[in-house]
C-alpha cells in the first residue's frame, strides 16, 4: 500500500500534531542545516533526486514529516513499512513490485522504513541488492544512532541526515501556527495563549514538536470558554497539560544553573552538583546535556589526578542511554558524586592547549631522522633507541629540534599525579 494513499480521516478525530504536519518544504519548521534554502536535501527533493538515506534524530523533530514531503513531491511510488512489524517477506514483496513497476512503467519506488534500527542483519541484507541496483530508494527513519544500531553494509549505502532537537523558538512558532490555523488547527476555537504558557510548553517539550502540540491540544480541549468567549491558556493550564511543573527558569537562568553545576563539580561540592543537575532536569533539561558536561569535567578538572573519573562518567552516560528515566538518574548521581569528590588537576587541558599553541606557531617541525618511518622509503635509519632494550625507558628526543625542550604536560601534586611525578623523576635521575 502506498504511503498517504489511505482515505483521509475526519480532522475532528485526528490529533492536532498530525493535522498540523507540514505539507511542503515551505511549511517545514527547523532543521535549517538540512532543508534550508539551497541545501542539498531541498535541492534533491525539488529535482526528484533523493537517494537512499537514513533520517536520524530524536522524536518529534520532523523525520516522518520530511519523508511525507518527499512522498508528495516525488513522481515515484512511495511505500511505508515499520521495522517492528515487518520482515524479509515484506521487503521482498516491495522489491518485486518495485522492479515490476520500473520494468513496465519506468516508475521508481521509495521504501520508507520507520524504526529502521530494529531490523537485524538478515532483514537489512534483504534490501542491499535492491538499493545497489536502484530497484528501490531506501529511506530509513530512526531515533537511534545508525552507526551504532544498524548494520554497516546498509549504512555505507545511505547518506546519513542527522536531525537536531527543535529550538524553543521553533516550537513556539509551530504552536502559534496551530492556534491561528482555521483549516487544520485551533483557529475556530478562539484560543488565547499567554507568552508564559508558550514558553513553558516549548521548554517542557524539550525540542519535540509532537509533544508540544499534543499538550496544547489537551489544554485547549479541557479548558472551558470564559465569559468573553475565549479559551484562555495560561502557564497553569500548560503545566497541567504537559505533566511537568513549571520551574520558573528562563534562558538566562538555564545558563546560570548549568554554570553553577559545572563550578560545583570543579569545586568538589557533590551536594551542590547534585542539586543543580536535578534542578535543571526537573525544569525540562535533557539529562544527556548534564552527562556530556560531566564527561568533559572528568577530563578537564580531574584528569590524570584520577583517570577513573572519565571511565565512570562515560559509563553513567551509557547506562542512562540504555535505562532512561527515572532509574538512569542513579548511575548519573553516582558519577556526579565521584567526579566532584575526586582529586582535581587541570594538567590535561593545559597540556592540550599548550601543544595546540605550539602546533600553530612552530614552523620548523621536521621529524628527527631516527624517528622517521623507513619501511616505505627503503632507507636504513640509525640512532633510534628501542626503549624495551633499555628496560622500558631510555632518554631520547622525540620533539622537533626547534621545540625539543618544551614541556606541555606538567603533572600536579594531586591524586594519581603524585605517583606520576615520582615515576618521572626516578626514570630521569
Amino acid at each position: 500500500m502506498d504511503l498517504f494513499d489511505l482515505q483521509p480521516i475526519d480532522n475532528s478525530v485526528r490529533p492536532l500534531a498530525e493535522r498540523m504536519r507540514p505539507r511542503t518544504l515551505d511549511e517545514f519548521i527547523g532543521q535549517a542545516h538540512l532543508v534550508g534554502q539551497n541545501s542539498i536535501v531541498s535541492r534533491a527533493i525539488k529535482a526528484d533526486r533523493v537517494g537512499s538515506c537514513i533520517l536520524y534524530g530524536p522524536p518529534g523533530v520532523g523525520k516522518t514529516t520530511l519523508a511525507s514531503i518527499i512522498a508528495s513531491a516525488t513522481k515515484s511510488k512511495f511505500v511505508k513499512l515499520n521495522a517492528v512489524s515487518s520482515g524479509v517477506a515484506d521487503a521482498k514483496r516491495v522489491i518485486d513490485d518495485a522492479r515490476e513497476n520500473m520494468r513496465m512503467y519506468g516508475i521508481r519506488t521509495y521504501l520508507l522504513l520507520d524504526e529502521c534500527h530494529r531490523w537485524n542483519k538478515a532483514q537489512s541484507d534483504s534490501v542491499l541488492a535492491a538499493i545497489e541496483d536502484g530497484s528501490i530508494i531506501f529511506i530509513g527513519s530512526t531515533t537511534e544512532n545508525p552507526y551504532v544500531s544498524m548494520t554497516k553494509a546498509i549504512v555505507s549505502r545511505c547518506r546519513i541526515f542527522e536531525f537536531k532537537k527543535l529550538t524553543d523558538d521553533d516550537i513556539i512558532f509551530g504552536l502559534k501556527q496551530a492556534v491561528l490555523d482555521r483549516e487544520r488547527g485551533l483557529g475556530d476555537l478562539n484560543v488565547i495563549v499567554t507568552d508564559d504558557a508558550y514558553l513553558h510548553l516549548a521548554w517542557a517539550s524539550a525540542g519535540d514538536m509532537r509533544t508540544a502540540l499534543n499538550a496544547l491540544e489537551l489544554a485547549v480541549l479541557t479548558t472551558s470558554t470564559s465569559s468573553d468567549g475565549y479559551i484562555h491558556i495560561t502557564k497553569s493550564e500548560a503545566e497541567q497539560s504537559i505533566q511537568k511543573k513549571a520551574m520558573s527558569i528562563d534562558e538566562s537562568m538555564y545558563y546560570d544553573m548549568l554554570s553553577a553545576f559545572c563550578k560545583s563539580l570543579r569545586g568538589s561540592d557533590p551536594d551542590a552538583a547534585l542539586y543543580w543537575s536535578n534542578r535543571l532536569i526537573e525544569a525540562g533539561c535533557d539529562p544527556m546535556l548534564i552527562l556530556r558536561r560531566l564527561i568533559v569535567h572528568s577530563a578537564e578538572d580531574v584528569g590524570m589526578a584520577d583517570p577513573h573519573a572519565l571511565q565512570i562518567a562515560v559509563s553513567a552516560m551509557t547506562a542512562y542511554e540504555h535505562i532512561g528515566l527515572p532509574e538512569g538518574r542513579i548511575p548519573m548521581a553516582e558519577a556526579i558524586i565521584y567526579v566532584a569528590e575526586a582529586p582535581k588537576s587541570n594538567s590535561v587541558v593545559n597540556a592540550l592547549y599548550s601543544s595546540l599553541e605550539a602546533v600553530r606557531e612552530v614552523k620548523d617541525d621536521n621529524v628527527p631522522m631516527y624517528l622517521r618511518d623507513a619501511n616505505y622509503k627503503g632507507e636504513v635509519i640509525q640512532g633510534y633507541k628501542y626503549p624495551h632494550s633499555f628496560g622500558g625507558y631510555v632518554e631520547q628526543q622525540y620533539l622537533p629540534d626547534s621545540i625539543k625542550d618544551r614541556e606541555f604536560y606538567i603533572p600536579s601534586n594531586n591524586g594519581n599525579e603524585k605517583g606520576l611525578i615520582k615515576r618521572k623523576k626516578k626514570l630521569t635521575d
